[in-house]
């Protein structure tokens, strides 16, 4: 494809951003927008509320809710949702970012680009903090007040710093700097799809007991490491205000900063319901979007006009960006694959002129090139994993040609294109915008065991070196030795090494140009002294809790994209299915023994990578943050969708099925579904 074609491309992906993605955060933001008068209004009845003085409280806060203040307050949250709905279109993503060792979530933590969103929403938490305190009123509406007794050198009296509006708003600081770390480690950024389609209302309905239990439990946590802090180095903001604006400390109240001081139970519940008040209105703001974004979108199976033909779904299925449109283009696949008899009536038909089915054509076409990416990028995964860290003999001279040759043809990634745990961990992460991504960025990181640290044998290395160019995770496989990996997922393989043959390579034989690119001296002294300073470091058990992997971490990096296999893989099984008594040309029983044969591969490829530590052991979730963990179960649902997807076509087909063309171990395998023993 020329430069040119791929602009044209770009540009025409951009339609969808402009015309759907934008719009649905929009409208997202303007429903939290409206939200907000009666979370305002709420808010102040349970900060200024009095079991004595009931309807004193309720009318006080009437005056309130109508002051200007109040009125100015509201503009300002009304900004501060503004900014946060930005930051959610800026910074989401549909393929989690999963971190497999604690110095790779602590690089992420350390990301220019996160440090500058954690300092975004460290403002953003001192203005609602500021809000609040006006709200609240009191002993905390202003930071300073004339001292007790005292007068200045003109007769004015001397200003002493308010310590609980200081507080109050290093509280909110200190929250929204948390959230924003928070949102990194539990993946609040990424967002998921609901397997059971239902209104929005309905959605949001039922999730709000969710978003305020999440709320008010984080806001607890958060309130109780603040203080933690501020009994620590509240003294520093203290001196440093009252040193700039020429405040004084008032001897006579209790600083706050001390045991005494923070034993304010008053204090403390003004600081943990603003707390509250301020996750509950982010939290609304992050639910609002994800409810929006992930709403259906029914995209035409052809068009009639040339101009709107890159929105059809077969040619948006082929686009690699943005990562949003490719999703929600396979779930309306897998819907309209169950659901729409029409439809799937539009990808059965033929052209005009010509007779060619081209809308099944591209569409089952993209479903396959999903499926036969993840089965070889579990057959590399599990092949290193064999192996222990120790490199099979390959042809390094050959690897590197190849692997130089796939860099340069390997213009865009294909959707499940994932590159090494040591280059970056997890794929659209939360530093990389999945809005408008750039075709280069990095989509998906299965890990391969301890690539990424400093421990990691040479000959792993070069096991992976050439893994980064050669894998699918850079789009077409050219490497032969990629390729020769496929049929070991057969018991053919197993079979030779039962019998004690050892498996014949071709690149078992050194070649001339492998016996000239022998390394020179230095580059041995430099290789050992690098050895020596890794068996220093691995004695060292800081070093290694640090890059130490992360218990199941490389397995759920490794399905972390498997939503997308799971529509292709429905959308696939159902239209087979439907073209048993719909398909009027037979265009699906050309490719039959193609979409087969890719998921009894694909099979027996998760059936062995579920009998690796850690693979089969299900996560327990976590139902205190707003952080989606759906994608740690996502192995689970793809095992059990390929298996029902398999059964779907043998129970519709039976035994026609034996007719079809295929190897005697996927014959094999076909027969254990067709007698039900699978």
């Amino acid at each position: 494809m020329s430069a040119h074609d791929g602009m044209f491309s770009a540009e025409q992906s951009c339609w969808f951003v402009r015309k759907v993605i934008c719009w649905r955060a929009a409208a997202s933001v303007a429903w939290a927008v409206l939200l907000l008068p009666p979370i305002t209004a709420a808010f102040v009845i349970l900060s200024r509320f009095s079991l004595l003085h009931p309807i004193q409280t309720i009318s006080e806060c009437l005056s309130l809710l109508t002051s200007a203040s109040a009125v100015f307050s509201l503009i300002l949250l009304c900004g501060v949702i503004l900014v946060v709905g930005f930051l959610n279109l800026e910074y989401y993503t549909v393929i989690p970012t999963i971190a497999c060792s604690k110095i790779a979530l602590l690089g992420q933590l350390l990301h220019p680009r996160q440090l500058l969103n954690s300092l975004v929403h460290s403002i953003m938490g001192m203005i609602v903090a500021w809000c609040c305190a006006i709200t609240i009123g009191g002993r905390y509406e202003t930071l300073g007040y004339p001292c007790p007794q005292s007068d200045g050198s003109d007769g004015s009296p001397q200003m002493c710093l308010n310590e609980y509006h200081l507080a109050l708003l290093l509280a909110g600081a200190f929250v929204g700097f948390s959230h924003s770390l928070l949102g990194v480690i539990h993946n609040m950024n990424y967002v998921s799809f609901h397997t059971v389609q239902q209104y929005k209302y309905l959605r949001f309905k039922g999730s709000l007991p969710l978003v305020v239990k999440c709320s008010a439990t984080q806001a607890l946590y958060s309130i109780r490491n603040y203080i933690v802090v501020y009994f620590f180095l509240g003294y520093i903001p203290k001196a440093w205000l009252c040193k700039t604006l020429n405040l004084d400390s008032n001897s006579s109240v209790h600083p706050l900063d001390s045991i005494a001081g923070l034993l304010d139970l008053t204090l403390l519940y003004h600081m943990w319901i603003s707390a509250s008040f301020l996750l509950f209105t982010w939290h609304i703001t992050l639910l609002l979007f994800r409810i929006f974004v992930t709403e259906v979108y029914s995209f035409p199976v052809q068009s009639s006009f040339t101009e709107d033909a890159h929105q059809c779904l077969s040619k948006v299925l082929a686009d690699k960006q943005p990562m949003i449109l490719k999703f929600l283009a396979l779930q309306d696949l897998a819907l309209l694959s169950q659901h729409s008899p029409s439809r799937r009536g539009e990808v059965f038909s033929l052209s005009q002129p010509g007779g060619h089915p081209h809308n099944w054509n591209a569409i089952s076409r993209e479903c396959l090139s999903l499926l036969t990416d993840l089965t070889q990028r579990l057959v590399i995964y599990h092949d290193t994993v064999a192996t222990n860290g120790r490199a099979k003999s390959l042809s390094t001279g050959s690897e590197r040609k190849s692997s130089s040759e796939t860099s340069v043809t390997s213009g865009t990634d294909d959707l499940m294109s994932p590159r090494p745990a040591f280059l970056l961990k997890t794929p659209a992460s939360v530093f990389a915008r999945s809005v408008v991504g750039s075709p280069k960025s990095p989509l998906t990181a299965p890990f391969t065991p301890d690539l990424d640290s400093p421990f990691a044998s040479p000959a792993l290395r070069r096991l992976t070196a050439p893994v980064e160019q050669c894998s699918p995770w850079f789009g077409t496989v050219q490497s032969p030795h990629v390729m020769r990996r496929v049929p070991k997922l057969w018991s053919a393989s197993t079979d030779s090494q039962i019998n004690g043959s050892p498996q014949s390579s071709p690149a078992s034989v050194p070649s001339p140009k492998q016996e000239a690119s022998k390394p020179s001296l230095l580059a041995q002294f430099l290789q050992n002294r690098k050895e020596q300073v890794k068996n220093f470091l691995a004695k060292r058990v800081l070093i290694m809790y640090l890059f130490n992997k992360l218990p199941e971490a490389s397995s759920q990096a490794l399905f972390a994209d498997s939503q997308a296999h799971i529509w292709a893989l429905e959308g696939l099984s159902y239209l087979v299915q439907a073209s048993f008594s719909e398909d009027q040309f037979g265009v699906v029983q050309t490719t039959l023994p193609s979409i087969l044969s890719s998921m009894l591969v694909l099979q027996e490829a998760v059936d062995r990578h579920f009998k690796l530590p850690h693979a089969s052991s299900k996560p327990v979730r976590s139902s205190g943050s707003m952080g989606d963990s759906t994608h740690k179960t996502l192995r689970f649902a793809l095992r059990a969708t390929l298996k029902t997807a398999i059964y779907r076509i043998t129970t519709t087909f039976g035994d026609h099925l034996k007719a079809i063309q295929m190897s005697a171990e996927h014959r094999k395998r076909l027969q254990q579904f067709l007698e039900y023993k699978e």
